[in-house]
């Protein structure tokens, strides 16, 4: 099965110190060269012998240099127990150019040891030189190794673990077969019989599992083994351990019967899809992916095969995913349960590199350590490391970093370290068409002149009865002091919760008896003794305890049937005669609960606006709720429309609504004040006229009309009167 490799997720091991195996115990050669190490305090000759007695079993070691397809030096045997891994690269082992290598244990490829989570990466210009250890402990088995650095994938390897001492595993592995398929009632396998051999070995580990079918050759077995031809068969098996221990042969024998009687001679029908971003000449944009499909009306499909480019046929299992830019092709078979074959199929596709093409630079990524320093250039209590990346093509799209050979972990904000001692940070950045940067390095130490603890503090205010308890709530200060790196971070722990941050006084309302912890810690890494206040809370009498009261107003231009056109607003208001109102939120339709702050403006549809307040003593209002339509206006007839809120007639305020009438006008367009009449009377019978039809489509009732026609009658509007106000 076509599988990328997958970089292990364990974070890279480092051990400062290394204690030198004899060399019997290593199954490679030792360097000449000192391994360097640590500078470590004298010690009493128990204390030597005791650390003598816990170094590691044997020591193993591998190399990089410029080459990107192999390690320089690689062990492929060891001993089971633990033992010291040695990843050196740099100028010395051949690495000139001052490329990053990573030393990977894998741990999810099928057939391997995965115990050991391995993840070491090394450049000539870290903060240890290029040269790594860590402390594992091998089981029996193999191992598999590997280079996780992009287009160094040819960098990998196995090594095979014996038994503690090698010599001591005499017991073969055992070796089990199990046959199965479907089988008709005189238990004959139909179309297909398959085989599976599981072997196990408590020792040394199982090496190898061979096969043998119908007195062919041994065969290396790898995957279950399907058998099609008709026919009686017999199969051999056996298992050889990692000390050379090999099993008693078993075996096994079945028979295999045409599948459907020896109806289906037709062989599958097997189709390919390409998909994928494709750029404007079709090319597949940074991957192309490869599904096949196969269907089979007969005995049905038993195998599905695919390979890459004529580098042999795999099972296929999954979605084929393709992602080394150039051409390429993809061969696909499929074989049904009765021995039929297909034709083979194949999709050429060219794939190129993500964004086009047009971005295959990674970002640039820088550090910077800044904070005092003393003459030998040492960061006194602490350092703050300050990254930044920039990125001409895609953007920038993360930037990391691991300190102290610690995970990677996503930079967003500088890094202070105050931690005592050397320190390394490794840093890279990727960009959005995936360019990965060199994996910078920058080395400090600090050194600590502050020892001493912060002093912090903490009052308690509030009104209190009298018997000193709090009435309502209790608000907490503190207060930390620090002469020498100064203060970094105070927290608090209320009632023996977990610690938080203190940032602002700490307002504490539940009623009941309460503890409150709090501490210091300076810059330099001293925290202080935890002080402690107790108090208790209990209820004021005089505490409000009554809810705001709140109102919803819905205010716009609304057409005959009440409906508003084009928008609705929305107004809020909210009393308390108590605490005084802390909050007002709604929530419109399905929405959620949002903080109210100015009048809601909203668009055409059906609506339900909910909305509640909040005092200052905490009383929360009832939910209430109002609903509403807004409905978009149609054919406005009068763009220039008089949309006063009530209707006027010359100067006169009739105090009656100005409704909208219908496309886009109002009452007071309609009655069109403005417009030139002959006569006052003639002005006088428009208005009647008007108002009458008015009625009759709803928008106004008969007093409201009344209304109107009087004023017209009383207004001066008509002849050479102007009307407008």
């Amino acid at each position: 099965m076509f599988r990328p490799l997958v970089a292990a997720t364990a974070a890279a091991l480092t051990v400062l110190g290394l204690v030198a195996a004899p060399a019997s115990a290593s199954p490679e050669p030792a360097s000449p060269r000192p391994i360097k190490t640590a500078p470590a305090a004298p010690t009493a000759p128990d204390e030597a012998a005791q650390e003598e007695s816990a170094a590691a079993a044997q020591t193993l070691r591998w190399t990089g240099t410029d080459d990107i397809n192999s390690y320089g030096e690689a062990p492929t045997t060891a001993v089971a127990g633990e033992t010291t891994i040695v990843f050196e690269n740099n100028e010395s082992t051949g690495n000139t150019t001052y490329m990053t290598h990573t030393l990977t244990f894998d741990t999810s490829t099928p057939g391997y040891n995965h115990d050991v989570s391995l993840n070491i990466t090394a450049n000539p210009l870290d903060g240890n030189g290029g040269l790594h250890e860590a402390t594992v402990t091998l089981t029996p088995g193999t191992y598999r190794y590997y280079c996780t650095v992009q287009g160094h994938s040819q960098m990998a390897g196995e090594l095979v673990v014996t038994g503690d001492g090698g010599g001591e595993d005499t017991t073969p592995p055992t070796v089990t077969a199990e046959v199965t398929g479907s089988q008709d009632a005189d238990g004959n396998y139909v179309g297909s019989a398959t085989a599976t051999l599981t072997a196990a070995d408590d020792g040394s580990g199982v090496d190898t599992v061979e096969y043998q079918l119908d007195g062919g050759a041994w065969t290396a077995y790898t995957e279950p083994v399907v058998v099609n031809a008709v026919g009686d068969h017999t199969l051999l098996y056996r298992a050889t351990d990692v000390a050379g221990n090999v099993s008693e042969e078993g075996t096994t024998s079945f028979s295999v019967v045409e599948g459907g009687g020896g109806e289906d001679t037709t062989p599958p029908a097997v189709s390919a899809e390409v998909t994928g971003e494709q750029d404007a000449d079709g090319n597949y944009v940074g991957s192309a992916t490869v599904t096949v499909t196969a269907t089979d009306e007969g005995s049905g499909v038993e195998l599905v095969e695919y390979e890459i480019d004529d580098t042999g046929f795999h099972p296929y299992t999954e979605p084929v995913v393709v992602t080394d830019p150039g051409d390429h092709a993809v061969q696909f078979r499929a074989t049904d349960a009765a021995g039929n074959e297909s034709e083979t199929g194949s999709v050429p596709f060219r794939v190129v590199e993500g964004g086009g093409g047009e971005d295959t630079t990674p970002p640039a990524v820088s550090a910077e350590v800044t904070g005092e320093q003393d003459a030998d250039g040492n960061y006194v209590n602490s350092a703050v490391v300050t990254l930044s990346a920039t990125d001409d093509g895609s953007g920038v799209a993360s930037v990391e970093y691991q300190l102290d050979g610690g995970e990677w972990t996503a930079y967003d904000a500088p890094l202070t370290v105050n931690a005592e001692g050397a320190h390394t940070v490794l840093y890279r950045a990727t960009d959005v068409a995936g360019n990965v940067s060199e994996e910078g390095t920058s080395s400090f130490t600090v050194v600590r002149t502050d020892s001493t603890a912060p002093t912090v503090s903490a009052t308690v205010v509030g009104e209190q009865d009298a018997d000193g308890n709090y009435l309502g709530s209790a608000v907490v200060t503190v207060t930390a002091e620090d002469e020498g790196s100064g203060v970094d971070t105070v927290e608090y722990s209320l009632d023996g919760g977990e610690w938080t941050a203190y940032t602002e006084a700490v307002q504490v309302s539940g009623a009941g008896a309460h503890t409150f912890a709090y501490r210091a810690t300076d810059v330099a890494g001293n925290v202080s003794e935890e002080g402690t206040e107790s108090f208790t809370v209990v209820d004021d009498p005089n505490q409000d305890t009554v809810p705001p009261s709140v109102s919803a107003q819905v205010s716009g231009n609304q057409d005959a049937d009440w409906n508003y056109v084009d928008t609705a607003t929305v107004t809020l208001t909210a009393l308390d005669v108590d605490s005084g109102v802390a909050s007002v939120e709604y929530k419109l339709d399905d929405g959620a609960w949002t903080e109210y702050t100015e009048p809601l403006s909203v668009g055409v549809g059906e609506h339900t606006v909910w909305y509640r307040a909040t005092d200052n003593a905490g009383n929360v209002s009832a939910e209430l709720s109002g609903s509403f339509t807004v409905v978009e206006a149609v054919n406005d007839e009068c763009p220039n429309s008089d949309t006063r809120a009530t209707v006027f007639i010359g100067a006169e305020n009739t105090y009656v609504a100005n409704r909208q009438t219908a496309n886009g006008c109002t009452v007071a367009d309609a009655i069109a004040q403005d417009d030139w009449y002959r006569t006052h009377n003639a002005f006088v019978r428009h208005v009647k006229r008007t108002t009458r039809e008015l009625v009759e489509a709803g928008v106004l009732t008969p007093r409201e009309r009344d209304i109107i026609v009087r004023a017209a009658a009383r207004s001066d509007i008509g002849g050479n009167t102007a009307s407008r106000v």
